[in-house]
């Protein structure tokens, strides 16, 4: 007769999960799904609407018990956050390819405007982040990875440190191609296999990994996509 979701994911990726966990424990509290849809999800998520956010606050607010990591009991548990920003050099071919498709955009841009304009830019940027990632990943070469990238360059020098210590690492990356180019290169480099979780890896294989990492065995590297592994794992170890 009593019903209890427990979450260790706060509503961080779509409304519409605050919905389905709040359906279960209260069915029809917020309507039907399309009804919440249109009252809610949409004006909060799409159009940034304050009133529907404060309202649905107020709605659901009797029913959560939550905490966060700002309260005074819980900062008391984690250990200081430390964080290091490292930069990296870019290689001669890195700069040319770079220099490259900034002057190209460069000169589209001059001759359009709105949402064309727009897109050019979002465009080259995520080139640019292609380019500052590896090569490779820009150019689709299939080549080797040694010596081309600055930053693929000071990661295996930080990864040697960390496994030389007896340690273990979390590797980021937003995109899944360069996940792929990671794991192949880190798995000859360190003579053992790393393991890449991405949005395409089943549930049950993504459990296993997990496992494996948070017991210790090899790898100690493991690498995840941000959209698969940016929230809802314990990665304690």
């Amino acid at each position: 007769q009593t019903r209890i979701a427990l979450t260790g994911t706060p509503v961080e990726n779509r409304l519409a999960e605050l919905w389905s966990i709040m359906d279960f424990l209260n069915p029809g509290y917020l309507g039907n799904f399309n009804f919440f849809r249109t009252k809610f999800e949409l004006p909060i998520q799409k159009y940034n609407k304050k009133q529907p956010l404060e309202k649905l606050q107020k709605l659901v607010r009797p029913f959560i018990l939550r905490r966060v990591k700002t309260d005074p009991r819980i900062i008391k548990d984690l250990p200081e956050k430390q964080e290091t920003k490292v930069y990296c050099p870019l290689t001669r071919e890195q700069a040319s390819l770079y220099e490259a498709v900034v002057k190209n955009t460069l000169e589209k841009l001059d001759d359009t405007e709105g949402l064309e304009r727009r897109g050019l830019i979002l465009a080259a940027l995520m080139k640019l982040k292609q380019i500052c990632n590896h090569p490779t990943q820009f150019l689709h070469d299939q080549s080797y990875l040694d010596g081309r990238s600055g930053k693929l360059t000071r990661l295996s020098e930080m990864l040697y440190e960390v496994v030389a210590e007896g340690d273990s690492a979390l590797v980021f990356t937003q995109f899944r191609e360069m996940g792929e180019l990671l794991r192949i290169y880190l798995d000859k480099s360190f003579d053992s296999e790393i393991m890449f979780l991405h949005g395409g890896v089943p549930m049950t294989a993504r459990d296993n990994m997990v496992q494996r990492f948070q017991e210790g065995r090899e790898p100690k590297i493991f690498i995840l996509s941000l959209r698969a592994g940016g929230v809802g794992l314990n990665l304690t170890k």
